[in-house]
Order: C-alpha cells, then sequence, then structure tokens
C-alpha cells in the first residue's frame, strides 16, 4: 500500500514531542513490512526537503503556519499523481482538513489530544479565548462523520462534545529501557517530576503540593527533570528539599525516576501522559491530575489519581509514599502502554477499514 501521512512536524523537528515519536515508531514498522510510506512535514532547518528516514520518505515544507498550504500545494502538483491508497491527517490542534481537499484517496484523522485549557497557557489573551471557543471547536467539527483515530478514551470524549463521534481509540505505545536500571530507592522519601518547563505542565504545582505533603513527611525532596522556556522560573520558586535538574541524559533520567518512591504529574491535558509509562516501566508508581490523557495512562499504570489541585495532591503524596514504601511496585511491562509492533498493526488495522475490502486484503496479505 501506499500511504501519506499528514503532520505538522517530524521527529526531525526542534519540538519534536510524543505525537512525532509514536508518528515514526508505526510509520517505519509500516515501512518494513513493504508498504510505501510517505510524511508531509513543516521544513526543518539543515534538513533537505525530501529524505529518507527508517523506510519511509519525509516531504518537508512551510513552517508551523504554512505547512497546511504547503501540503494543499504539493498535493496538487506531486502527491496526487503518486497513488496513494490512503493518507492519515495527523490533527496537531491545526487539522489540515485534508478530507476537504483530497479527492478519490479515503482519510483517516487521528488525534492525540485536544488544546482547549492549554490555550490560556500557551496563548495570551485575547487570542486564547479566540483559539478555544471559536477555532478549535470550529476546526474539530470539520471531522463530524469522518472517521478518526484517539490514543485515550479521555481524548475520544474530549472531540465527541464537537460532535466528533466516529472514533476509535487505538494504543499507546512506549519503548521500555534494554536494562532496568539496577538503583536502590533513594535513602530520604524521594518523589520525582519529569516533563517540560512550560506553563500547561504546572511545575510550580509540583512544588506548592511538595511543600503541603512535607507537612506529614519532614525528609521529603523533590526531583524535577526536565528543560524548557521556564526552566529558570520554577528553579526561582524552588524551596529548600527541591532540585531543579533542568535537562539531563536520558540515562540519569530513568535511573533517577528508578530511584524515586513516587511520580508526580501535574498537566493541565495530555494525550496519554508518556512519562506516567516511562516511570511505571522502572518500577516508580504515579500520583496525577485527574485530567485528560493523564487519567487513562496513570490507571493503566496502576497509580493515583486525584483532583487537579496542589492542596489534593500534596494530601495525598504521604498516603501512597506510605503504601507504596511498604509495598515497592514492581516494574510494569511497557508500562502499562503496549510494544510498538502492537500499536503498528493495531494503527494500521483500525486506519485501512476505510478502504474497500478487496484492497484491504491485499494489504493483510502484504
Amino acid at each position: 500500500m501506499r500511504i501519506l501521512i499528514l503532520t505538522w512536524r517530524d521527529l526531525h523537528h526542534p519540538l519534536a514531542g510524543g505525537a512525532e515519536v509514536y508518528t515514526e515508531q508505526v510509520a517505519k514498522r509500516w515501512a518494513a513490512k513493504g508498504h510505501r510510506i510517505t510524511l508531509f512535514a513543516a521544513a526543518v532547518a539543515d534538513r533537505p526537503v525530501v529524505e529518507k528516514v527508517d523506510g519511509y520518505t519525509v516531504v518537508r515544507g512551510g513552517n508551523r503556519f504554512t505547512v497546511y498550504r504547503k501540503a494543499r500545494i504539493w498535493w496538487k502538483r506531486v502527491g496526487r499523481y503518486q497513488g496513494f491508497d490512503l493518507v492519515i491527517d495527523m490533527i496537531n490542534t491545526v487539522p489540515f482538513q485534508a478530507h476537504k481537499w483530497i479527492e478519490g484517496v479515503p482519510t483517516v484523522g487521528f488525534i492525540h489530544q485536544t488544546c482547549e485549557e492549554i490555550w490560556a497557557y500557551n496563548t495570551p489573551w485575547p487570542a486564547s479565548l479566540l483559539g478555544r471557543y471559536y477555532l478549535e471547536p470550529r476546526w474539530l467539527k470539520a471531522y463530524r462523520g469522518r472517521p478518526v483515530l484517539a490514543v485515550s478514551q479521555s481524548t475520544k470524549d474530549s472531540i465527541a462534545r464537537f460532535g466528533v463521534t466516529d472514533v476509535t481509540v487505538v494504543p499507546e505505545g512506549f519503548d521500555p529501557p534494554a536494562v532496568i536500571p539496577d538503583v536502590p530507592k533513594a535513602d530520604r522519601p524521594t518523589l520525582v517530576w519529569c516533563a517540560r518547563h512550560v506553563p500547561y505542565k504546572r511545575p510550580i504545582d509540583a512544588i506548592e503540593a511538595f511543600t503541603i505533603a512535607r507537612e506529614q513527611v519532614p525528609d521529603l525532596q523533590l526531583w524535577m527533570l526536565g528543560g524548557g522556556p521556564d526552566l529558570e522560573k520554577t528553579k526561582a520558586a524552588a524551596v529548600d528539599g527541591v532540585t531543579v535538574f533542568g535537562r539531563v541524559s536520558e540515562q540519569e533520567k530513568v535511573e533517577r525516576m528508578a530511584a524515586a518512591h513516587v511520580h508526580v504529574a501535574t498537566s493541565v491535558r495530555e494525550g496519554w501522559g508518556l512519562v506516567v509509562s516511562e516511570a511505571a516501566a522502572v518500577g516508580t508508581p504515579t500520583i496525577s491530575y485527574d485530567v485528560p490523557g493523564l487519567r487513562d495512562s496513570t490507571r493503566a499504570a496502576n497509580g493515583v489519581v486525584v483532583p487537579a489541585t496542589p492542596m489534593a495532591l500534596g494530601d495525598w503524596i504521604p498516603t501512597m509514599l506510605r503504601t507504596w514504601q511498604q509495598e515497592p511496585m514492581e516494574p510494569l511491562a511497557y508500562g502499562g502502554a503496549h510494544s510498538w509492533d502492537f500499536v503498528a498493526d493495531q494503527v494500521f488495522t483500525e486506519a485501512t477499514k476505510v478502504l474497500k475490502p478487496g484492497l484491504r486484503l491485499v494489504s493483510d496479505a502484504a
């Protein structure tokens, strides 16, 4: 089969994140099975316009804002002549709405998460109001009656509010460490927070919850891992017992996660919350805010969700800390997620349901 994936950024983009990892892991596995995969994404400095990556082809054009128009131009000039059997439209807040300008080829939407509350954290007022209450609803409503894939039940529930109901939940994938770090738990009761220091991840909430929990656990400490534009703000807000490491190596991140007793997650919302799976895979359970995405990954990883306030998180930390210190969690296979091989097969099965039966049988045989 020939499959086109439209996404605003590929894995080489400096802002690439979990959604791009997902796309890359699936695309390279489909290519390994003989399918011809093309991914159209925004341009990246010092990367070629057309490049072969892990068996699939990346075509680049435009920037964060113009990639959608560039995709249409590329399709009109090049793409429509390449005999694609299927188009996957990755909805990253601003969708491609490929079904409106691609004719003769089935399209499937794919969404990790909605933006909603994140508009208020990432966009200045009044643009945040315009985005949340006009633009995003308008963009998502364009997918009413269209087949869409989503990575969590939370995301399915979120887009249902916009009238998008033909939604299939596909599994989240995770590539666990080849070797679980052989490190003991820290001598002191230890929390770990791991995310980019950006407003919607709410790092200050983690510090406030720590301060509340420390009233019951005086020797409690908090490790904060990750870089980001608000790193200095977090450092300025840190109190005694909080160590803000900033960006660390992958090895140090995994080792500190394994050494901590509890992982805390405070995002406004996620598509899944892959960091929860990362922690569970090395034997560290999570207490997270009960928000879309985090509730899915935390429950799948046998963690605990609490109301999305520092007070609730701080109140729950001492209780669960004692519980998990007495009964340590064993490393959980794939952290409650699934192998990428399984994910790639499931996404292929669901995405190709829009095809004619004859073509689907040919693709299955491949």
